[in-house]
């Protein structure tokens, strides 16, 4: 029990965290664009050619 009443607030303060981060993230746009990080590995760079001879 006494166990308890120290995890118990930890727990929910955790949990809080998580919450106002993950609200952050939303406010600052992490989640916008969420097709194009995908897409941009498929591009190929016409810099990145490798060592020219």
């Amino acid at each position: 029990m006494n166990g308890l009443l120290f995890l118990l607030p930890i727990a929910l303060g955790l949990g809080l965290t998580g919450l106002v981060a993950f609200f952050w993230s939303l406010r600052a746009g992490q989640f916008e664009d969420l097709d194009g990080a995908a897409n941009r590995i498929l591009i190929d760079d016409e810099d990145d050619q490798g060592p020219v001879a």
